[in-house]
């Protein structure tokens, strides 16, 4: 087996669970209040330039050229593509720069990115690879989940754009990649070592539980 596919076992419980979240089920079917969405984006955009930076340490620790040219594109991919996507939400709710720019990150997400960029300071390429695992993962599998179950959302006038993000072939393959890169730098790896990987993306699953919940609370629940 894999040690993908270790993860994936690992992880799976946690993953299928956000499918009930009625945060994501408010996405799925458009009833999601816009404002609980609002807080999201600011939040997710927040994410997305500390996720980026565990990418960028995984440039530093490439020896070959064409690891460093993989994370290098998933620099961009995240920057570029996902963070495209939240630009446009962030407009159409008139939430300027300076604003996103002075709302301080929630405890969970500051604490979850934390966590992913202590790990690629602690650890190696594949460690780095297990932390960023799931949330590509999961995301993969929510819009797979939606786009199955929920197929009219994918004309929804207001959260089209994102649930079309998560199910594009491009996303898809860059989480392809990421799971070939994982299985890549495991090779010949002992059983202890895969265990240390398994209990990495399973803590940073459950922070994504617990950042689906602060989206849904608006941050509330996060701060007690």
């Amino acid at each position: 087996m894999k040690v993908s596919e270790r993860l994936y076992q690992a992880a799976l419980p946690i993953w299928e669970s956000y499918y009930q979240h009625p945060f994501v089920q408010g996405i799925a079917d458009g009833t999601l209040a816009h404002e609980k969405f609002a807080f999201y984006m600011i939040q997710d955009h927040k994410y997305l330039m500390q996720y980026a930076k565990v990418f960028a340490l995984g440039v530093i620790r490439s020896v070959r050229e064409s690891d460093m040219r993989v994370f290098g594109n998933l620099i961009t991919a995240t920057l570029d593509t996902e963070n495209a996507v939240h630009q446009s939400y962030l407009a159409k709710f008139g939430l300027t720069k300076e604003k996103i720019d002075s709302t301080p990150m929630c405890l969970n997400n500051e604490s979850y990115t934390n966590y992913m960029i202590s790990i690629g300071f602690k650890g190696g390429l594949a460690e780095i690879a297990a932390a960023v695992l799931a949330c590509s993962w999961s995301y993969k599998l929510i819009g797979d989940y939606i786009e199955q179950n929920f197929p009219e959302s994918k004309q929804d006038e207001f959260y089209a754009n994102w649930v079309n993000t998560y199910t594009s072939e491009g996303f898809r393959a860059s989480n392809d990649e990421m799971i070939a890169m994982c299985d890549r730098f495991t090779e010949g790896f002992t059983e202890e070592q895969i265990q240390e990987l398994e209990r990495i993306v399973i803590i940073c699953s459950k922070y994504e539980y617990q950042f689906w919940d602060m989206a849904w609370t608006e941050g509330k629940s996060s701060e007690n």
